[in-house]
């Protein structure tokens, strides 16, 4: 499966669009878009992973990755609308508790509401 990244500006905010999946074969693809947005000083950039319905722990390497350029350049990486079978690979690996996740989970509740 391929991976597309879309990536919309809007004004201090990079909101990134993932659709596909992310393994060893797509990771590479993320990195070159994910990273220099992270290197632009104050700097929010959104990753959106609605579409994402698989990942392993290449893509999580990606994210560690764009998480610690963040805190190099003062910006801030915000993942939104995962999917609970991602969002479970992010809450086992712990990493839930260092990202700042916005969890929209289709087929659930958001956070205990219906």
């Amino acid at each position: 499966m391929n991976l597309k990244v879309d990536v919309a500006e809007e004004n201090e905010k990079s909101i990134v669009s993932l659709i596909g999946e992310i393994d060893a074969y797509t990771a590479p693809q993320l990195k070159e878009s994910l990273l220099p947005l992270t290197r632009i000083d104050s700097q929010l950039i959104e990753v959106d992973l609605e579409d994402v319905n698989y990942m392993d722990s290449t893509g999580l390497g990606v994210f560690i990755s764009a998480l610690k350029s963040t805190k190099e350049n003062n910006s801030h990486l915000k993942l939104v609308n995962l999917q609970e079978r991602v969002l479970r690979l992010f809450k086992i690996t712990g990493l839930d508790e260092i990202i700042d996740i916005t969890t929209a989970i289709r087929g659930g509740n958001q956070n205990g509401q219906i």
